[in-house]
């Protein structure tokens, strides 16, 4: 059946033709003319399933549901909804949804989670969009999710109503919180705020800020600014003032201050979300205990699985109350009004028993007069607001001041934190709307951040003063920190070459030739590299340059440090250590290090016990700087040479004939150094080259006389195979020439000479291919000899007269050279028999010479193709064409003639291409005396003489044309150097070889790079750094201009590069800041050292460094107390010295921050002494301000300094107080105990308490209260008082926090709902739970618990009711699950004792249920997060543990529970009434739940969700329960333990009450110390 029709329908416009549609396919599906089946097979469906609720009108919600829910039954549907967004589309649906319907939802997102998430990422996406009310006007809307809005400030607006069909954003790890709700005041209180934001006031501006960092963020959840984003908005807005004047730009760093605290704060929410042990499955408004938060319809499935004792929920709800002072009875807490102060009301309070669920829907409307919907599209998800914090602040980093730049740097880092819980790795890959807007948004801040990074680099000169230097560097260094620890939190490198902007490419670029940070940084320095070499292949290729130039510079500098060293030297080490040295020598030309190379090689050379390897190794090197490309290093190494010939070879040596001095030049004796002399250094064209090669060899030949037998051979030796390129440069008219000619001089008539007399035969056939006349000439006499002294010369051709040898000179000077190349195919066209049969022809003395000639021509015609050269040798060829030669020459041998042309031609195509026989045939006198006979004899055959001549040139420059001294395995058979083919007349055409010398090194950086600024600082920086071994002692040198005068001036340092070094340098940069804080004559010097020792803290942070050469270690080996001494000894006399104290005190306090895990005990001694002294004011003292000063304080900014002061002296404290933990030794336990009581005693004088709560100092009290939490967190902190009890102490302690709870919770009637005042109650709740253990084991008797009771109230009434304990039973119903968890744990201390156990059950006796049905209520609420949930145990074990009757006693203080049996109408009290209520609340069923669902391993949580305006991952948690179930299950199971114990319940008395009092008090000291570092009460 064709369902495509009726699909598309079901997107129609028009509302009954989808009705329609939609009726059809369900009519079809009901009589099975269709099937689920089919109907999964359309995509299409899906969508329209989807935007079905996305249409002004929505008729047949359910019916569309049902289907969607039936659908899910076939996992491929599963798949294509996830793929289309469907978790988020239904996740924002359900709120919008009628109860009945949101639990088909409930049921469709669990179908959805029972596939992993293995979805295809080409199904586009829906997203639920929400209904306009018929009734309201719609709107200006705006689509998308960035949004220009109506100020400079992009906001978020409503989306459009209509759905947008796009693909699934896929780039989320995190998107929004759950929503919450506010009350009218909060809102007035944050409408109050922004709009204090947008006031041109600035005094305003600034006070709003501190109220907002000090008070409303305490308060507040920090996802509230989130959810209503027009507070965040202003900020940002404000972010703008940093360039402006006037003091514009205090105002931009209080927006910074409050934007990093509530990032902080983000991150601590996240935290907390992320804790199984707060986690609830139900994110209500107000607290998920209070059953006023829903009606009884919606609660109903909970409430039927758990039962309460009596007809409605026995848990308390306080919304109000009335001006009245509570009784204590458990129902003045819910009066009907918040504003009625009569008799009546009170008295119908007290007479109506109902449940605070009939009472509490009246504030309801309260917290719904607000367009929710509209509020959570215009909320801002958590990786819009990092987003925008990053398009905001980084433009600031621009700004010339340092301390705007460290003040957003540090919220730039809090904020990257974040980020890399928000947004994923796919950002980059993600083509949804959302995406793409976030992935511009990223590529822009990224392209700024990069050109800052350029902006701060190239400030960095001489131009600048040297206090804009260092503030530019240190900029440049964070922010190049900074945007690498952004880098690697969103972009893997793999995807960098798609990403990246250029202007970040370039600043990569910079920062990877940066030589110090480099150093300072290796390992983000190693991210550098490769974001670069992803990147830019030519600059990257530039980096690896000039690092392997900076690595040869090292060696350079390691080389000359070790032959200095005295001592036996490691010439292996050395060797190599040269040889690397070598590429950076253009760039620094340090040619002592050349010097030293050479005469090591001399050294090596020597011996004549060197190891070969080592002699080869060391020649490798030499050779290198023998044809170094740049000619300066060149002209240095020949001059080198040539200084150590004469030496060696010198006249002054005449007088020690045969010294072993000679010795020194064996390292030149060797045919590669000869040539690479011969062959290059003689033709160089500069000067200082050639003329050294030519005065070396000079030296050589001339120098027999000064050398040894041995040395003498070893050149002689060594010149054999480079004397064809030296007879090149053979001349009548030079000294050199001279010399070189005579080596192919026979000497006497004996026949002797220099050379051996088959070598001065070969060297004077040799000369007569000289380009010169009269070498040629001398060419001639030199052979007379040798033609005239030849075996059987009377008996051969030609006969030697005047015209034969007048011939000779221009003899071998043809004008056609040969063209040597021969065929090298794969297959011969000839066969071996016709070679043979040619062969056969040739060699047959029978046969006539003319058939024996063309024989000869058909085979030399053959030999083209080097195949068939095999054949003829194997037949004898070559020995039998040199009998042709030797008949011809013969006197009787003129009949021959006619067949030498093709025997010749024959035989030098054999030679040409046989190595080996052409070098044997070379070595035999005969045969060349006997080619020369031929030439002679053809002297008029031009044909004849050029083929004589092209063999006479194989065989006389074979020594030169092998591979042994050309280095080459690539040349054909034949190949002669240039030098060669330039100077002699050859008679062939051949392939030269060596135009540049083959040892010539590849220079590393062109000229092109080292022209390159950054390049030249980086190998300017090595050279320095390697040279003095290191940047301290580089630093630490006094005449650096002496020392360096040695360099070249491009290797010097300036002032400019010492401070970037000094600044770079963690250690020297501390250093220098200390000393310019004990040196300071100004505020202003100290405060910018200071700015300046912040930057190192946050640098350690960025490049999450922590150990070796952080801050912190580095500052342990420094006497950085001798600094601060006089700032925290001396108490501040002016406001100036106050604002400096200010700053003083953060850096200790981000220091301390970084130390507290490793605080060294000496540095707790100076602290505490200074703290701690009797004998003058200490900072303690400057907590509590005399009131002549506070009436002082007329001036705002000095209030608001004395504030700050405040704060900072608080968070010290507090940090110290962490600090402490890890303190171990006597003393230093001794000083910090004493310091916590001290400490206690000055926050107590800090607690001003009156009776009107608007005469608080409410951001000094949020701060003394967070102080007293770190104060009251470690037992034992009351004990250590001169002056006072430990117990007197607690109870001014208690007296203190009872009136600040009464002032801020009990006197606005519990306050349950609204956050304000939430910061004072967390404090003060916590602090009480402290104080309640600390009572315990202070205390002297038990009663001490009738002291926690509040005082009368003062009503009207004629008889006033004491309160008791009843102020702390709202506070297990408040909304935060933090409150209710510590109010809890309070009433667990409290109730350890019997008399806690009464006060409480009697504070609660007018609630429904009393004690015993709150607490086993909250215990068995599954919707209860666990936390809270244990705590309620803890409270069910105490009231257990007390043994009760088993009926009512009158004379019985405790009767435990009591139940009422409606039917019977009888009462039942003890352990008949306890059984009845657990057996009526399910007790034992919740058990055996909790028991099989727990899991006692580790639980992991997969938080890369995608968007939803609830938390989604939580949602997904299908093993949440039983992580839940881990962390009640002891107590749980100890309270079940009491119960039931068989000897009666009086039994298990001692092991519950032991187990409990010793865990829970570690616990909770455990979780307040952990909690400065996740979500904290703090």
């Amino acid at each position: 059946m064709e369902l495509a029709p009726l699909i598309r329908k079901l997107g129609h416009q028009l509302a009954e033709i989808r009705e329609r549609a939609l009726k059809n396919i369900l009519c079809k599906l009901d009589h099975n003319l269709i099937s689920y089946a089919d109907l999964v097979q359309e995509q299409l469906l899906f969508l329209h399933l989807l935007e079905w609720f996305n249409f002004p009108i929505v008729p047949m919600k359910e019916e569309i549901l049902n289907l969607v829910n039936n659908l899910l039954k076939h996992p491929s549907a599963v798949r294509q909804l996830v793929g289309i967004g469907a978790v988020e589309f239904f996740s924002q649906l359900r709120h919008h949804m009628d109860p009945h319907l949101q639990t088909v939802i409930d049921g469709i997102l669990d179908g959805l989670f029972l596939l992993p998430s293995e979805i295809p990422a080409n199904y586009p996406a829906v997203s639920y969009q929400g209904q306009p009310l018929p009734s309201e006007d719609k709107p200006e809307i705006f689509a998308g999710y960035f949004h220009q809005g109506r100020s400079n400030l992009q906001q978020m607006e409503i989306p459009p109503k209509r759905s947008v069909v796009n693909q699934a954003v896929k780039c989320l790890k995190f998107s929004t919180f759950p929503w919450l709700t506010l009350t009218t005041t909060d809102r007035h209180v944050l409408s109050s705020n922004e709009s204090s934001l947008r006031s041109n006031n600035h005094s305003l501006i600034w006070s709003t800020c501190e109220l907002l960092q000090d008070v409303i963020m305490q308060d507040f959840p920090a996802e509230i600014f989130l959810q209503r984003p027009k507070i965040v908005q202003s900020l940002l807005s404000l972010l703008k003032l940093a360039f402006g004047k006037d003091g514009k730009h205090r105002l931009a760093l209080q927006a910074v201050s409050c934007l990093q605290q509530l990032c902080v704060f983000l991150r601590n929410r996240l935290n907390f979300h992320r804790d199984p042990g707060f986690f609830s499955t139900d994110q209500g408004t107000a607290s998920q205990n209070s059953s006023m938060s829903y009606g009884q319809e919606v609660r109903g499935p909970h409430h039927s699985q758990n039962p309460s004792p009596g007809s409605s929920s026995p848990r308390p709800s306080v919304i109000g109350r009335t001006g009245q002072r509570p009784r204590g009875d458990g129902q003045d807490w819910d009066a009907a009004s918040s504003s009625g102060s009569s008799i009546q009301a009170s008295a119908n309070s007290r007479i109506n028993l109902q449940s605070p669920l009939d009472v509490g829907h009246i504030d309801l409307p309260d917290l719904e007069s607000e367009d929710t919907l509209e509020l959570q599209f215009q909320q801002l998800s958590l990786p819009q607001f990092c987003v925008f914090i990053l398009e905001y602040a980084v433009p600031l980093l621009r700004t010339g001041s340092s301390r705007v730049t460290m003040q957003v740097l540090e919220l730039l880092s809090e904020d990257v934190l974040l980020i890399g819980d928000a947004v994923s790795e796919d950002v980059w890959e993600d083509h949804s709307l959302f995406g793409l807007e976030l992935k511009d948004k990223l590529l822009m801040v990224l392209g700024s951040l990069g050109e800052t990074i350029s902006y701060h680099k190239s400030n960095i000169n001489s131009e600048q003063p040297e206090l804009m230097l260092v503030h530019h560097r240190m900029a440049f260094i964070s922010i190049s920190l900074f945007t690498m620890r952004l880098l690697q939190t969103l972009l893997p490198v793999e995807k960098a070459s798609k990403v990246l902007p250029e202007s970040l490419v370039t600043a990569l670029f910079l920062l990877s030739l940066d030589m110090p940070f480099s150093l300072e940084y290796p390992n983000i320095h190693e991210s550098v590299v490769a974001y670069l070499e992803q990147m830019n292949s030519e600059n990257y290729s530039i980096y690896k340059q000039a690092a392997e130039a900076v690595h040869s510079i090292e060696c350079t500098c390691n080389f000359m440090m070790d032959v200095h060293k005295e001592g036996e030297k490691n010439f292996f080490e050395l060797v190599e250590l040269a040889d690397q040295a070598l590429n950076s020598l253009p760039y620094h030309q340090h040619f002592p290090m050349l010097q030293e190379i050479i005469h090591i090689c001399l050294n090596i050379w020597k011996s004549a016990q060197a190891n070969p390897l080592l002699q080869a190794e060391s020649q490798k090197v030499l050779l290198h700087l023998l044809s170094h490309p740049l000619l300066n290093i060149k002209s240095e190494a020949y001059h080198c040479c040539l200084e150590i010939v004469k030496e060696c070879l010198g006249i002054h040596n005449v007088r020690t004939p045969a010294s072993s001095a000679c010795h020194g030049v064996h390292f030149l004796l060797h045919p590669k150094v000869l040539y690479e002399i011969s062959a290059f250094g003689l033709q160089e064209s500069k000067n200082e080259v050639n003329s050294a090669a030519k005065a070396i060899l000079l030296y050589l030949l001339q120098g027999r006389l000064m050398m040894t037998a041995l040395t003498w051979n070893k050149f002689i030796e060594a010149l054999y195979p480079i004397i064809p390129i030296l007879q090149g440069y053979a001349d009548t008219e030079e000294t050199l020439g001279n010399c070189i000619l005579s080596l192919s001089e026979t000497a006497s008539d004996k026949g002797e000479g220099i050379l051996p007399r088959t070598t001065r035969l070969r060297a004077a056939l040799r000369l007569l291919f000289s380009k010169k006349q009269l070498v040629r000439s001398v060419a001639l006499k030199h052979l007379t000899f040798h033609l005239m002294n030849e075996e059987g010369a009377s008996l051969k051709r030609p006969l030697l007269h005047g015209s034969v040898f007048s011939s000779v000179p221009t003899l071998f000077v043809v004008e056609r050279p040969i063209e040597l190349k021969l065929d090298d195919t794969k297959e011969s066209i000839f066969k071996e028999e016709t070679v043979e049969k040619l062969y056969g022809i040739l060699t047959s003395d029978t046969i006539d010479l003319i058939l024996r000639k063309s024989a000869a021509e058909q085979l030399a015609i053959i030999m083209q193709d080097t195949k068939m050269h095999a054949v003829v040798k194997k037949l004898g060829l070559i020995d039998k064409l040199f009998v042709y030669f030797t008949e011809c020459v013969h006197r009787d041998g003129k009949i021959m003639e006619c067949i030498m042309l093709p025997c010749l031609t024959l035989l030098r195509k054999l030679v040409y291409a046989d190595p080996v026989t052409r070098l044997s045939l070379a070595q035999q006198p005969s045969i060349l005396l006997t080619l020369l006979r031929v030439s002679l004899i053809f002297r008029d055959d031009c044909a004849v003489l050029t083929e004589s001549a092209a063999l006479l040139c194989l065989l006389l420059f074979d020594e030169v044309a092998g591979k042994e001294i050309c280095n080459c395995s690539n040349l054909p058979a034949f190949s002669l150097p240039v030098a060669i083919v330039r100077r002699y007349h050859l008679p062939i055409r051949v392939t030269a070889h060596h135009a540049v010398s083959p040892n010539s090194v590849v220079l590393l950086l062109s000229s092109d790079c080292l022209i390159l600024k950054p390049v030249s600082d980086m190998l300017k920086m090595a050279w320095n750094l390697s040279w003095y071994h290191g940047i301290d002692k580089l630093l630490q040198l006094v005449n650096y201009e002496t020392e360096a005068q040695v360099f070249l001036d491009t290797l010097k340092l300036s002032s400019e590069d010492f401070l970037t070094l000094k600044i770079t340098h963690t250690t020297s940069g501390l250093q220098d800041c200390l000393n310019a804080v004990i040196q300071a004559v100004s505020h202003r010097e100290v405060r910018a050292a200071v700015t300046r020792m912040s930057f190192y803290i946050l640098n350690d942070k960025l490049a999450l460094k922590f150990s070796t050469g952080s801050c912190r270690t580095t500052l342990k080996g420094m006497a950085w107390q001798t600094a601060f001494n006089r700032f925290l000894q001396v108490l501040p006399a002016s406001a100036e010295d106050e604002k400096l104290l200010v700053d003083v005190l953060s850096f200790l306090n981000k220091l301390l921050r970084e130390q507290k895990k490793s605080l060294e005990a000496e540095h707790v001694k100076w602290i505490l002494e200074v703290l701690l002294k009797h004998n003058s004011s200490s900072l303690l003292d400057l907590l509590v301000r005399p009131e002549s000063q506070e009436q002082d304080e007329t001036n705002d900014i000095q209030t608001a300094v004395r504030q700050q002061l405040q704060k900072e002296l608080i968070g010290l404290f507090n940090m110290l107080l962490l600090c402490f933990t890890s303190v171990t030794n006597r003393k230093g336990l001794a000083l910090t105990d004493c310091f916590r009581t001290q400490l206690a005693l000055k926050l107590l004088q800090c607690l001003r308490v009156t009776n009107a709560p608007h005469f608080y100092g409410l951001p000094s009290l949020e701060r003394t209260l967070r102080g007293m939490v770190h104060v009251t967190a470690h037992p034992g902190w009351s004990s250590y008082s001169a002056t006072a009890e430990p117990f007197t102490i607690c109870m001014k302690y208690l007296t203190g926090l009872l009136e600040v709870i009464s002032s801020f919770y009990v006197e606005w009637g519990g306050n349950a709902m609204s956050f304000m005042g939430k910061g004072v109650t967390k404090s003060t709740v916590l602090c009480l739970l402290h104080l309640s253990h600390e009572m315990m084991a202070q205390a002297k008797n038990m009663d001490w618990v009738s002291l926690w009771f509040l005082p009368y109230d003062k009503s009207e009434e004629q008889v006033p009711s004491r309160l008791g304990l009843a102020w702390l039973v709202p506070l297990w119903v408040d909304r935060d699950p933090e409150v209710r968890f510590t109010s809890l744990g309070i009433g667990s201390a409290l109730t350890s004792l019997e008399l806690g156990c009464i006060a409480l059950a009697d504070s609660c006796q007018n609630i429904s249920g009393g004690l015993w049905g709150t607490v086993i209520n909250i215990l068995l609420d599954q919707l209860e997060c666990s936390m809270v949930r244990r705590e309620a145990a803890f409270i069910l074990q105490n009231l257990l543990v007390i043994p009760m009757p088993t009926e009512e006693l009158k004379d019985c203080a405790w009767q435990g529970p009591c139940v009422h049996d409606e039917d019977s109408g009888l009462s039942h009290i003890g352990k008949p009434a306890l059984q009845a209520l657990l057996y009526h609340c399910h007790f034992y069923e919740h058990l055996n739940q909790m028991v099989n669902h727990c899991y006692l391993g580790r639980y992991t949580f997969d938080l890369n969700c995608s968007t939803g305006d609830s938390l989604m991952p939580l949602r997904s948690f299908t093993g949440i329960f039983p992580v839940l179930c881990y962390h009640i299950l002891p107590s749980f199971c100890l309270s079940l333990y009491c119960v039931t114990a068989r000897d009666g319940i009086g039994t298990s008395e001692k092991c519950a009450a032991a187990w409990g009092r010793q865990t829970r008090g570690d616990k909770y000291v455990e979780y307040l110390l952990q909690s400065n570092d996740s979500y904290s009460f703090t």
